[in-house]
């Protein structure tokens, strides 16, 4: 959904979604992206400090609140700074299954490419390998459960090197193969930023090239919230 006006002033969030029923409950997983500096209290709900300072999760999660008061929904951020797709696994049980969430939106894979740069990444076959574990063992517990999956992402920037680009490309393939696999929503951040390179330097939407800026986040709340839809 486009761009809307209202008031003088530009809606960047202005649309319903269809994907998200009344009554969700919604559950964002990932590493530092997803994460923002996100309160770690129990039960943490709807509430700006449980949702992360600023970042695409706080965005996404504030209008779908703002535009469905009425709807009961309720919205977890669970991602952990420094995540990669084992540690994801690991709190399966704890940060997934037992929030018992309707819709689940993962985005994950930039610190397997990151970490193995100082021996602690997560090959591509096992990149697979566990994020199909995880996957198959929320789909056995949750069997409703409606997924979104979100391409991780890198900006030619920063710390990001051309052996950064050619991982990365790798591990977009094998997201699109789990949307595919697992009839799930796709979330084309990489292609989101391929194109907003062409109208800023990839220092302005993400200055270290992986942690998005205020404006690159404001994007990817866009791309997320156009693909619920």
């Amino acid at each position: 959904m486009g761009i809307v006006r209202a008031a003088g002033i530009w809606n960047c969030f202005a649309l319903m979604s269809t994907l998200i029923a009344p009554h969700s409950v919604v559950l964002f997983q990932g590493d530092s992206i997803t994460d923002c500096g996100r309160s770690r209290e129990e039960d943490s709900t709807n509430e700006l400090h449980f949702l992360g300072n600023g970042g695409y999760v706080c965005m996404a999660a504030a209008s779908l609140l703002a535009d469905r008061p009425s709807d009961g929904l309720r919205i977890h951020n669970r991602g952990v700074a420094g995540d990669r797709i084992v540690d994801l696994y690991a709190r399966v049980l704890r940060d997934t299954i037992n929030l018992k969430p309707d819709v689940l939106s993962v985005l994950i894979g930039v610190n397997d490419t990151w970490h193995g740069f100082n021996n602690n990444g997560i090959p591509i076959p096992k990149f697979e390998r566990i994020y199909r574990d995880y996957l198959n063992e929320v789909r056995e517990a949750l069997p409703n459960i409606r997924l979104v999956l979100c391409e991780p992402f890198v900006l030619r920037c920063g710390v990001v090197t051309d052996d950064w680009v050619t991982e990365m490309d790798l591990r977009r393939e094998v997201v699109r193969r789990l949307v595919s696999d697992y009839a799930a929503t796709f979330v084309p951040f990489q292609g989101l930023f391929d194109e907003a390179v062409k109208k800023a330097p990839a220092e302005y939407w993400a200055s270290d090239g992986v942690h998005p800026s205020a404006a690159g986040h404001c994007l990817m709340a866009r791309a997320w919230l156009d693909a619920v839809a």
